[in-house]
């Protein structure tokens, strides 16, 4: 899957060096991910470094980005596991 594709927003999980997750979105999933790593991503990823990318999925714009992002950010940690089992599964 590519980044790079214009006018494609991703919603994306990264497993933080704490274990904990964190769910964003971007329009480039190489550069937000460097950037994170770089500590000067979020606020909550800059104590937990390094992160690691564990899910992505893409969406039309930013709105269905922003929805399925608070949609995976409400799932249990349970819940976030099996949507990223699930998907690797299907690759």
């Amino acid at each position: 899957m590519k980044s790079s594709q214009k006018n494609n927003w991703f919603v994306y999980i990264v497993c933080c060096a704490d274990t904990t997750y964190y769910t964003g979105i971007t329009t480039n999933l190489e550069k937000r991910i460097l950037t994170h790593n770089q500590g000067v991503g979020a606020k909550y990823t800059k104590m937990r470094l390094p992160v690691k990318l564990i899910y992505s999925e893409i969406q039309k714009n930013r709105s269905a980005a922003s929805i399925r992002e608070a949609e995976i950010k409400k799932l249990t940690r349970k819940q976030k596991e099996n949507l990223i089992k699930t998907s690797s599964e299907n690759q």
